[in-house]
């Protein structure tokens, strides 16, 4: 059952980066940030490693001359994490029926 748990959203930040972005089409770097209160260097390492795992894109561009990186979830990433929702809704509710 804990089996079915993925170990790429273990981490309550990636739980976090992820959750934020199945609600939104695209979030900055900083929004991210701010809504998760982490430090960059914490969330480019958590945003590196699910870029990794191919669950979520990034894409850098310019806004004038200030450069803005955004991230989405992949669909990958989208069914990963729903898998990942629905089989920890499971161990609680088996859990809690014991």
């Amino acid at each position: 059952m804990i089996g079915e748990l993925n170990k790429a959203f273990e981490s309550r930040v990636r739980l976090g980066i992820m959750s934020i972005l199945m609600v939104n089409d695209t979030v900055d770097f900083n929004t991210l940030k701010e809504q998760l209160q982490i430090t960059d260097g914490n969330l480019a390492s958590h945003l590196a490693a699910l870029e990794k795992a191919v669950f979520i894109l990034v894409s850098k561009q310019f806004i004038g001359k200030k450069p803005n990186t955004t991230y989405q979830a992949t669909t990958e990433g989208r069914k990963a994490f729903s898998l990942h929702l629905d089989a920890l809704e499971k161990f609680i509710r088996q859990s809690t029926s014991n």
